[in-house]
C-alpha cells in the first residue's frame, strides 16, 4: 500500500492554500455542493482514485470529496501539467498526493500506481491513463471499482474504442459530455487559457498574425474566437466537412495545413489526434513560426520530426525553445508540445472550472448511489441542469419560466395557424 504523498517540495505549501483559497473564492457552485456533501456524507467509506491536472481548482474538487466522507488518493494526468505548490498543500492536509512538474514517464507510471495501490471504489480521470492502467496491469482492482468518470475529450473518445472493442469492464459516465461542461470549460476555458499559454510563454503581440487552429471542435471554437478578438487573422484546418463548413461562416478562413503551414504565425492543435503538424509541413513553414498544442497529450505535433529538421535548439524563455532548422529558418515549440494552458500558464480561469467540477463532485456522488451498467454512460440530464441552475443562482441571474397555457401549447397538435 502505497501512503502519504510524493511532491517536488513541501515547503511549498503554504503558497498553495492561498492558491486553493483563490480558487474556493470562485467556485461558488461547487462550494454549495461541498456543504451539502458536509452534512449528508454520500460518499462515507468510498475510496476516490484520481488522475487529474492538480491544479487550484483540482485541489476544490478533492477538498468536497473528502468533505463528503470519501478518501482520496491523487496523481497527476500530465507530466507538465502540476503546480507544486498546490500538490505541497494538498500534501500537508493528509491528502495522499503524487504528483510534482516534470514528471519522467517512468515517474508518471509510478505515481498512478500509487493512486491505484489504495484500490478506489471510483475513478476520476482526465485522458483515460488511470482506466487504461488498470485494465492493463492491474485487473484484479476491476471487480471492487463501482464505476469512474471521464474529463475530457481526448478520454472519452479511448473510452469509446475500449467499448467499441468490448476491452471496457466497469461503467464510465461521460462528465465531459455533459453541456455544462464542454460547452463552457472547452470553448471558454481553452479560449482563454490557450492564449493565456501562448502570451506568458512568448509575450507576443496577437493582433495582425496569422494563428492556425487546428480542429474546429469545442475547443477550437473557443481559442478562434479569443484569438479573433485580439485581432488576429484566422485560419482554420478541418478534417470534418461540418466543422469546415461552421468555421467559414464564423468567418474564418478554412485551408489545408500543407498552405496554413506556409503562411502561419502562430499554430494552435486541439484536435485529440496524432501528427496533426508534420515533417513537411514544419519544413514549409515561415521563419520565426510559434508551433503549441492544447490537446491532451504531446502527440498532435511530431517533435521528433523538428528535432530531426534542426541543427540547433535552446531554451530562450520559460517553456520555450528555440529551433534552427537546417534550411536557416528558426522555429519555436511551446510546452515541449504539451497542452500548452496547463504547462505554460494556469489552465482554465477558476469560474469556469467552478461548472465542470461540480459535474465531477455530482457525477462521483451518482456512480456511489447507483448500480450501471458496463458501458461509457451520457451524464444524467438531471445533474446538467441542476449545475445551471446553481450556476445562474451563483451569477444572481432569474429567468422566466413557462405558464401553464405555453405548457399545454407545447405538448398540443391542435392549434395551428
Amino acid at each position: 500500500m502505497s501512503k502519504g504523498y510524493k511532491v517536488k517540495d513541501i515547503n511549498l505549501a503554504e503558497n498553495g492554500k492561498n492558491m486553493i483559497e483563490w480558487a474556493e473564492d470562485h467556485m461558488p457552485v461547487l462550494m454549495e455542493i461541498k456543504k451539502e456533501f458536509e452534512e449528508k456524507k454520500p460518499l462515507k467509506g468510498i475510496t476516490v482514485g484520481f488522475a487529474l491536472h492538480v491544479t487550484k481548482e483540482t485541489a476544490v474538487l478533492v477538498k468536497t470529496l473528502i468533505a463528503g466522507g470519501a478518501k482520496v488518493a491523487i496523481a497527476g494526468c500530465n507530466p507538465l501539467s502540476t503546480h507544486d505548490d498546490v500538490a505541497a498543500a494538498l500534501a500537508s492536509e493528509g491528502v495522499n498526493v503524487y504528483a510534482w512538474r516534470g514528471l519522467s514517464t517512468e515517474e508518471y507510471y509510478e505515481c498512478i500506481g500509487n493512486v491505484l495501490d489504495h484500490k478506489p471504489d471510483i475513478t476520476v480521470d482526465d485522458g483515460c491513463d488511470l482506466v487504461t492502467v488498470i485494465h492493463k496491469e492491474r485487473p484484479e482492482l476491476i471487480q471492487k471499482i463501482k464505476g469512474g468518470c471521464e474529463e475530457t475529450t481526448t478520454g472519452i473518445i479511448r473510452l469509446n474504442a475500449m467499448e467499441k472493442d468490448k476491452a471496457l469492464k466497469y461503467p464510465m459516465l461521460a462528465v465531459n459530455n455533459a453541456m455544462t461542461k464542454h460547452f463552457f470549460d472547452n470553448r471558454y476555458g481553452t479560449g482563454q487559457s490557450t492564449i493565456d499559454g501562448i502570451l506568458r510563454a512568448t509575450s507576443v503581440l496577437i493582433a495582425g498574425k496569422n494563428v492556425v487552429v487546428c480542429g474546429y471542435g469545442w475547443c477550437g471554437r473557443g481559442i478562434a474566437t479569443r484569438a479573433n478578438g485580439m485581432g488576429a487573422n484566422v485560419i482554420v484546418t478541418e478534417v470534418d466537412v461540418i466543422k469546415s463548413l461552421e468555421a467559414v461562416m464564423d468567418g474564418y478562413r478554412v485551408m489545408k495545413m500543407d498552405e496554413a503551414a506556409k503562411i502561419g504565425d502562430i499554430f494552435i492543435t486541439a484536435t485529440g489526434n496524432l501528427n496533426v503538424i508534420q515533417k513537411e509541413h514544419i519544413a514549409n513553414m515561415k521563419d520565426g513560426a510559434i508551433l503549441s498544442n492544447s490537446g491532451h497529450f504531446n502527440c498532435e505535433i511530431d517533435v521528433k520530426a523538428i528535432e530531426s529538421l534542426s541543427k540547433s535548439k535552446k531554451e530562450i524563455r520559460d517553456n520555450t525553445v528555440k529551433y534552427t532548422l537546417k534550411n536557416g529558418r528558426k522555429i519555436y515549440l511551446l510546452a515541449e508540445g504539451r497542452l500548452v494552458n496547463l504547462a505554460a500558464a494556469e489552465g482554465h480561469p477558476s469560474e469556469v472550472m467552478d461548472m465542470s467540477f461540480a459535474n465531477q463532485a455530482l457525477a462521483v456522488k451518482y456512480i456511489a448511489e447507483h448500480k450501471l451498467d458496463v458501458k461509457v454512460h451520457d451524464m444524467p440530464m438531471e445533474i446538467d441542469k441542476r449545475v445551471a441552475i446553481l450556476k445562474l443562482k451563483t451569477l444572481n441571474i432569474e429567468i422566466d419560466k413557462l405558464t401553464d397555457e405555453q405548457i399545454k401549447y407545447l405538448n398540443s397538435w391542435e392549434e395551428g395557424t
